[in-house]
C-alpha cells in the first residue's frame, strides 16, 4: 500500500489510495493500483510477470505509445547495489516519461516541484503504477528494504538516461 508524505511546506502523511491518486493525479503523475491476473512466485520469469499484469499493461503502452517493457529485480545481494542506489538519489529528470509498476519490494519517488513550491515522496509497494511526466524533478530510493521488483516501460531506451539538476535539493531529503 503506497504512502505519500508531504516533507515541504508542512509534513503530513496521506495513506488512502484515493486521496493519494487525486493529489498525485492534480499534479500531472498518474498512480494506480494493478492486481496480477495469475498467482505469481518469486522465481517467476520476466515472461510470466509481464504475462500477469498484460490485462493492465497493454492497454496503458498502446494508449501513450510505449513500445517496451522489461522487469527489474534489485536486492541486497545484487551486485553494486550502493552503486545502483546512488544513481538516482540525485535529483534528476528524463526526456521521457519514467513508468515503473511495483510487482514486490518497495522503492521511494520524491518529487520536487518547483512551480508548487512543495516537496514529497511516494513510497510505492507492490500493486503500485506510477508514470512520473517528462521532464519532471524527481530522485529515487530503493533504501532500506533495498528490494524492488518492478515493471519498466519505456517508449525508447534512450529517453530513460536521467539528466542531473545538481541543484542539491535531495541532500535534505536523504537519508
Amino acid at each position: 500500500m503506497a504512502v505519500l508524505t508531504l516533507l515541504d511546506p508542512e509534513r503530513k502523511e496521506i495513506r488512502d489510495p484515493k486521496d493519494i491518486k487525486t493529489f498525485m493525479n492534480d499534479r500531472g503523475i498518474i498512480f494506480e493500483q494493478w492486481q496480477a491476473s495469475l498467482p505469481l512466485k518469486d522465481s517467476d520469469s520476466q515472461e510470466t510477470i509481464l504475462k500477469a499484469y498484460e490485462h493492465e499493461l497493454g492497454p496503458y503502452m498502446k494508449k501513450h505509445g510505449y513500445q517496451s517493457a522489461d522487469v527489474i529485480n534489485v536486492h541486497k545481494d545484487t551486485p553494486n547495489v550502493e552503486a545502483i542506489r546512488a544513481k538516482f538519489l540525485n535529483e534528476h529528470t528524463h526526456s521521457e516519461d519514467e513508468v515503473r509498476f511495483f510487482v514486490d519490494g518497495e522503492g521511494q519517488f520524491f518529487f520536487h516541484l518547483a512551480d508548487r513550491q512543495e516537496v514529497f515522496k511516494l513510497l510505492c509497494e507492490k500493486g503500485d503504477f506510477i508514470s512520473v511526466p517528462k521532464g519532471y524533478t524527481h530522485w529515487f530510493d530503493l533504501a532500506p528494504k533495498y528490494h524492488v521488483k518492478a515493471i519498466r516501460v519505456f517508449q525508447t531506451p534512450e529517453g530513460w538516461v536521467a539528466s542531473y539538476t545538481n541543484s542539491g535539493k535531495e541532500q535534505k531529503y536523504n537519508q
